[in-house]
């Protein structure tokens, strides 16, 4: 007698994970402290390590489970690493600004929402307006270390400092 595949027996006959496996690494992430909104990206982000080693030819680990565990763990560790980068950024530019116009609470007002008026943008747009603004470099400068054409930097720039600008007005800080 043949059996209807349906597609969640092909999505099951696909899934390198189990569900026992997935709940393990969902334990995992959050006991490394991944905020509950960010568990299902860890979990794909486990899958997806698993099928590049099957696309790269790699045999697959001998328990896939304990693979999976510190692939999470590992990942766990990343989110860390990430959010205090963050977090660093956002002190450093504030102090920055601190320290080149000193004048009260407007200026701590604005800096703070310039830091996460940053946080918010793409890590490429956010790039180009720290090495431009910040580190003070020229726009053929940025091109050249970033290895990308000037046209690239002046379009980066122009439409992060026009996402922090739309940011700052809605905040009603500028």
């Amino acid at each position: 007698m043949l059996r209807r595949t349906t597609r969640r027996d092909r999505k099951e006959e696909e899934d390198p994970l189990d569900a026992a496996q997935e709940r393990r690494v969902r334990a995992v992430l959050a006991l490394g402290g991944v905020p509950q909104t960010d568990l299902p990206d860890g979990v794909q982000q486990v899958r997806l390590r698993l099928l590049e080693r099957a696309a790269k030819g790699y045999d697959a680990p001998r328990d896939v489970s304990a693979w999976a565990a510190v692939v999470a763990s590992n990942l766990a560790m990343d989110w860390h690493r990430a959010k205090r980068r963050q977090e660093r950024l956002g002190e450093r530019l504030a102090a920055l600004r601190h320290a080149a116009e000193p004048s009260g609470e407007e200026t701590s007002v604005l800096s703070l929402a310039v830091a996460q008026g940053l946080d918010q943008l793409p890590a490429p747009q956010r790039q180009v307006v720290i090495l431009r603004f910040y580190a003070d470099l020229p726009v053929a400068s940025i091109a050249e270390q970033l290895g990308v054409p000037e046209g690239t930097v002046k379009s980066r720039l122009h439409t992060a400092v026009k996402a922090l600008r739309a940011r700052l007005h809605e905040d009603e800080v500028v």
